[in-house]
């Protein structure tokens, strides 16, 4: 009885090690992929940023509520279309950001286009309306919010005004040959299979009342919300 018990319980404890052993394997897996969606959307930040005659505005940057970045989208069409891309986005807390939150996009579209080309999105929601998007589990660029082709340049500030009633400005950078390209129809929704496994949160709670200061993430996911900080106040 003594024998059978002794190995019921080293049974028991070698589950529970694979099963921990398995646990941190997947965490390492998913906090590597989280890693390379914030170097590439650093990396995309870092060239817009430079390109002075072609650069976001910084006045923008420093108005705007969130910042998202979807790099290297990717969009075939052949008269029906279709896109995708696994980005990242932060949240403004006081005069700094947060950790970044893990999000997905999507969508498709109809008309005279035909090709293929990665594209780099960045989108800066504006005012707390546009913000409220991003607490819904699904939005549509075009659908629900007021979204603007954003400015460009240093000379933007004059014509920065009139966009001032959108709450989301959307930028784009491409690589490769396309025609009719749009944002419409493109759905914004939450990888919350990788929020969960490196926050414990959803993106909902993320950014609603349960932010993640940039400081309390892991310190290889805190470089893209420091790169936003340098180009913002």
């Amino acid at each position: 009885m003594k024998k059978i018990t002794f190995r019921l319980i080293c049974l028991a404890m070698t589950i529970f090690a694979m099963g921990t052993i398995a646990f941190a394997q997947n965490n390492s897996k998913e906090l590597k992929s989280a890693e390379k969606r914030v170097n590439n959307a650093s990396d995309v930040i870092n060239e817009i940023m430079r390109a002075d005659d072609k650069a976001i505005p910084r006045e923008l940057l420093s108005k705007a509520k969130a910042v998202i970045v979807f790099p290297g989208a990717l969009k075939l069409a052949l008269i029906v279309g279709g896109q995708g891309s696994s980005g990242v986005a932060i949240k403004r807390l006081g005069s700094g950001w947060s950790a970044p939150a893990f999000i997905s996009m999507g969508g498709g579209s109809f008309g005279p286009q035909i090709g293929g080309q990665k594209t780099d999105y960045v989108l800066l929601v504006m005012n707390d309306k546009g913000l409220r998007y991003l607490l819904g589990d699904k939005i549509e660029l075009g659908g629900e919010g007021s979204v603007s082709a954003g400015p460009v340049g240093r000379t933007a500030a004059a014509s920065t005004d009139v966009r001032l009633d959108a709450e989301i400005l959307t930028y784009s950078r491409s690589r490769g040959l396309f025609a009719g390209l749009s944002l419409k129809g493109v759905f914004i929704s939450a990888d919350d299979n990788m929020n969960l496994s490196i926050y414990k949160r959803t993106a909902k709670q993320f950014f609603g009342d349960s932010p993640v200061a940039w400081a309390d993430a892991p310190a290889s996911l805190q470089i893209f919300p420091k790169t936003v900080s340098n180009y913002s106040k």
